[in-house]
């Protein structure tokens, strides 16, 4: 492999590791929060041992975010130069403006979250919660204004080759940003909802029957529940913003090879790159057509016309678009019946003993489903995008860095091996801290101005 393909696996796997944890932490906060207000609210215990279980998880995500996200932007110099001496007059003041508004507000607060509740007054702590989780979605805010920039680049001119901004709420709230934005924000929220429950679940299924438990599968189950349709929706949206702006991405999303109407939504289909067609498709007639034009004889855009006089491919590869994305929706639909359905056994004041034996140990694989879901989603974005780093601006191929291909094959390495241990160690003290929070006898400590704590 040259240097540019393994360049763009390398950022990858780099991206793909790091972007775990900042999903989980951009809603976690939030969830948090809930917790920390209900007990404030109804002085329950139950409420201040949710809280003080996750937030434990929440410190852990954050300090791999933030880790992984360092070693992620060295690779901007070291494998990407040509990206900022291109576009660097607005990439770089984006991820300051990331760092001054959202990294320091987390940084700052952080600690009187994590170590205060007994230590400051207890709206001084409800408040450090509320700054970080607010910290975390802005720094969602801007990482993803400068990916959208990337996919639908606004407000800039060219000038020697350079990108110089020249409307910066036009590059802020460029076309794709607020259905990207959205789009993530729920996938954030699926992506701990799922998580919450698959280790209420692991907890449950170890006997560990506390208030705690019950108050966090049924917060769990319903934001799934809830989030689940609203993503659809929003999918959906953004579907139809990416046709407009990347049409050659959606023909890679559908496999359609010719432009034309009643196109198929292919349920199964091996892309043939070479000879330009699908092999063994299934699918529903007019479906894609009906999905993205609203009308069965809607025309969709083909892959042949992202093809240049002199052969050159102008469309993103096929198979790994077309498959991540039916990963995606596939795992969606899994999360609509889990939660949907748990919701239904529940009914009644049930809870969790309502639900079916083989449906709670589904449920523990299901927690790391929303991992599933952004990765296939972010891979079919990402790779969407090919041949373009910045769509019509600038190459991955004229980015990337002159380097020996052995060097970056040897880091890769030492990247993926890494990453793998980490991620190992990471799962395993999940299951560690939900195995220990059912035997450890856990007495909420008491803010310095709240009532004691009723007996449970």
């Amino acid at each position: 492999m040259d240097t540019l393909l393994l360049s763009r696996i390398q950022f990858g796997a780099n991206i793909s590791f790091h972007i775990l944890f900042p999903t989980i932490t951009i809603a976690l906060g939030w969830v948090l929060l809930f917790f920390k207000l209900r007990f404030n609210a109804t002085q329950n215990p139950k409420w201040l041992a949710a809280y003080q279980f996750w937030v434990k998880i929440f410190a852990l995500s954050f300090a791999m975010g933030v880790v992984s996200g360092i070693t992620m932007s060295f690779q901007f110099g070291t494998n990407w130069p040509g990206f900022m001496e291109t576009v660097g007059n607005i990439a770089g003041p984006l991820l300051a403006y990331e760092v001054l508004t959202a990294f320091f507000l987390e940084a700052v607060f952080l600690g009187i979250m994590l170590f205060g509740f007994s230590k400051v007054p207890n709206w001084l702590h409800s408040l450090a919660t509320f700054l970080v989780a607010f910290g975390t979605t802005m720094s969602a805010f801007w990482i993803l204004v400068l990916n959208s920039w990337m996919h639908t680049p606004a407000g800039f001119e060219m000038r020697d080759g350079v990108a110089h901004a020249t409307d910066w709420l036009a590059i802020i709230f460029n076309p794709s940003m607020p259905y990207r934005l959205v789009h993530m924000l729920l996938a954030s929220g699926l992506t701990v909802s799922f998580l919450i429950l698959g280790i209420s679940a692991y907890r449950w299924l170890r006997h560990d029957r506390g208030e705690d438990v019950r108050a966090t599968f049924k917060t769990a189950a319903w934001l799934g529940a809830v989030l689940i349709p609203a993503q659809i929706f929003m999918g959906d949206m953004h579907g139809l913003n990416t046709l407009e702006y990347q049409p050659q991405k959606v023909a890679a999303m559908e496999g359609n090879w010719e432009t034309q109407s009643n196109v198929p939504l292919l349920l199964f289909a091996l892309p043939d790159e070479d000879a330009r067609e699908n092999r063994f498709e299934v699918g529903i007639s007019s479906l894609a057509s009906i999905i993205l034009k609203h009308k069965a004889d809607g025309v969709v855009p083909g892959l042949n016309d992202f093809v240049a006089e002199d052969g050159t491919v102008l469309h993103p590869p096929v198979a790994p678009v077309f498959w991540s994305f039916r990963i995606m929706v596939g795992t969606g639909l899994a999360m609509l019946l889990l939660s949907w359905s748990t919701l239904f056994f529940m009914r009644g004041g049930r809870g969790p003993a309502g639900i079916p034996k083989l449906i709670q140990f589904g449920m523990v694989p299901m927690a790391f489903s929303g991992w599933v879901a952004t990765l296939a989603g972010w891979y079919t974005t990402e790779i969407g995008r090919q041949p373009w780093l910045v769509q019509g601006v600038l190459t991955t191929k004229q980015a990337v860095a002159d380097v020996p291909a052995p060097m970056v094959g040897s880091t890769l390495a030492v990247y993926l091996t890494i990453y793998a241990m980490l991620l190992f160690a990471y799962v395993t003290v999940l299951f560690y801290l939900a195995k220990k929070a059912g035997h450890s006898g856990f007495k909420p400590p008491q803010s310095r101005d709240v009532d004691p704590l009723p007996a449970e």
